[in-house]
């Protein structure tokens, strides 16, 4: 894979992220945080799981470590306070894959996980994973929001292509 695919990957998973904080801002405000059956607990619940694993993943592929400290669902008493903090861990992130070379999409990076198991990976798949991640959990954010009768409505790729190509 090379930077401009990857690049692209990032800019669909940043608008169907976005799309679905759009959605989820229409709830009532209790709605974000109120207790789910959901893996994660609650919307919120979710949303900073996905926060989370762009920490863990950017600080692994970038400084070669873990985040200090991880943010915690209390942090984020409405979906307001979550966009701001996730839109400016994404621009992190943005800068940070703008400022790989097409070499760097090769590099291996190896990283220990919370269980102390070692990996290696390439950095192209490590981005990809987390694109695909994201994925996952929105999906589960999507079908709670439809519960509470907001759907994000149609977050797959085709969806973006068609609204980026007109």
């Amino acid at each position: 894979m090379n930077k401009s695919n990857l690049l692209f990957l990032f800019d669909y998973t940043q608008w169907a992220n976005h799309r679905l904080l759009d959605t989820a801002a229409r709830l009532p405000t209790e709605k974000f945080a109120d207790p789910h059956r959901t893996t994660y607990g609650s919307l919120r619940g979710i949303l900073v799981h996905i926060l989370v694993s762009y920490q863990v993943w950017l600080g692994r592929c970038r400084d070669g470590r873990m985040p200090p400290v991880f943010p915690i669902d209390e942090e984020f008493p409405d979906v307001a306070a979550f966009n701001r903090r996730f839109s400016a861990l994404e621009a992190e992130l943005r800068a940070y894959l703008e400022s790989l070379s097409e070499d760097d999409m090769q590099r291996l990076v190896t990283h220990t996980t919370s269980r102390g198991e070692v990996f290696t990976n390439r950095l192209w798949q490590i981005f990809t994973h987390l694109f695909n991640h994201a994925t996952q959990h929105r999906s589960e954010a999507a079908e709670v929001m439809t519960e509470y009768g907001e759907s994000p409505g149609n977050l797959d790729l085709i969806w973006y292509l068609r609204e980026i190509e007109g």
